[in-house]
């Protein structure tokens, strides 16, 4: 197989090994619901794949429930629940009907009824009833994607503009009782940040998200300044949670799969947390280290890198990464380089994420473009003039992000 071959495939089996579909069976196994009302709320990037999991473990025992997941996530009706598409990473208007319409779900609920609540990344978008004009709404989310802030910081300021977030929907789910099933899109697996934690308590403080606003110098309304001085709730005696999924099992995944193909790997971290194009720059000079090997290595990274918007290009936080190692390994032989979103989709684009290797710079794209790319965060265009997008379409799942360095020899 040439490199590319190779990394498709793993690619490929890594992923395969983070669908919720066998982690959500494992967590309902023996769980026993009582005999009231089984309404099921999924939402996030996979939400789709979580409900269809629940429904075949469950079938007629959910009574109703809805659906709630990026456009084009959708991939059949499932049962009685209702479907709805809508905005991410900006929340839209259906973000905001699809969540009402949940609202309304649980709204009649007695204390022998259950909330099976399917949570995963994705769903801070997705899963929103503004305590704000949405316009506000809006341009507060755009201002944090291009200040830099990670997701816990991003989280920690939704939570003060949402009437769902940061525990307020197992609020509002009361007196019935929610289980809770998570899969994990933010390193170390904080319940309260992933999604914005609509069923978990906030360990966040209102000082928290001021400091964070300071910081990033946002610029707040009168009236957003008013609900960062509200307290979220810090105690919840009605919910009971259970992750099933992490950017954790995705990198040992990825190492399975590397050794599969003769690879000597190693993961490096699950924790990376740094600008993309850094990260890119940093697997590149390992690579570099190792040019003189005579076995074929491959370093693991995962985790959920940032970018800082200084162009007004297309592209996502694994395409630049990628493209951020293409000059450096230009001087290489038989190395390459990919990052690629386990949900399928990088930043706002149609792409997973990205690949180069030894040969990228001459295959449709100078080294002058590279850097010009990059300057103008416009990876996407680089890397589809190189035949270096990687397409797989909605996986189903959503556990951060995987970038692996291959060395073959």
């Amino acid at each position: 197989m040439t490199l590319r071959e190779e990394a498709d495939k793993i690619i490929e089996k890594s992923i395969h090994a983070v669908l919720p579909d066998t982690a959500v069976t494992r967590a309902l196994e023996n769980k026993e619901f009582g005999e009231g009302r089984l309404v099921l709320v999924s939402i996030g990037k996979a939400g789709w794949q979580m409900a269809k999991a629940a429904v075949d473990c469950l079938g007629d025992r959910i009574t109703d429930g809805i659906v709630i997941t990026k456009y084009d996530h959708v991939k059949a009706p499932i049962a009685n629940l209702e479907m709805v598409e809508a905005g991410h990473p900006v929340p839209d208007e259906n973000s905001f009907l699809g969540t009402q319409k949940a609202i309304d779900l649980v709204s009649d609920l007695t204390e022998k009824d259950t909330v099976l609540f399917l949570i995963s990344g994705g769903g801070s978008a997705l899963f929103e009833k503004p305590l704000i004009p949405a316009e506000d709404l809006t341009k507060l989310t755009k201002d944090l994607l291009a200040s830099g802030a990670d997701i816990t910081e991003m989280n920690t300021i939704r939570k003060r503009m949402s009437a769902v977030k940061g525990g307020k929907f197992a609020e509002l789910c009361k007196p019935a009782s929610v289980y809770s099933i998570v899969l994990s899109d933010i390193i170390g697996d904080p319940l309260d940040m992933i999604a914005s934690g609509p069923a978990y308590p906030d360990s966040s403080t209102k000082e928290d998200a001021k400091h964070i606003v300071e910081h990033y110098k946002l610029n707040l309304t009168d009236e957003m300044k008013e609900l960062l001085e509200v307290e979220t709730p810090k105690s919840l005696d009605n919910v009971e949670t259970v992750i099933n999924g992490s950017v954790r099992e995705l990198c040992v995944a990825a190492k399975a799969a590397c050794e599969e193909l003769g690879y000597e790997a190693q993961v490096l971290t699950d924790c990376l947390c740094c600008e993309a194009s850094d990260a890119g720059s940093f697997l590149a000079s390992i690579a570099a280290t190792h040019q003189n090997t005579s076995r074929s290595l491959a370093f693991i990274a995962g985790g959920e890198t940032v970018v800082h918007l200084k162009g007004k290009g297309l592209g996502g936080r694994n395409q630049e990464l990628a493209l951020a190692g293409a000059l450096p390994l230009s001087a290489m032989k038989d190395t390459a380089l990919f990052s690629v979103g386990s949900d399928g989709t990088d930043g706002p684009t149609d792409a997973a994420g990205g690949y180069v290797d030894s040969e990228t710079v001459g295959n449709g794209i100078s080294a002058a473009e590279v850097q010009a790319s990059l300057a103008d965060n416009d990876a996407y265009h680089a890397l589809q003039k190189s035949n270096g997008l990687i397409m797989t379409g909605a996986t189903g799942t959503n556990v951060n992000d995987v970038a692996v360095l291959l060395i073959k020899r």
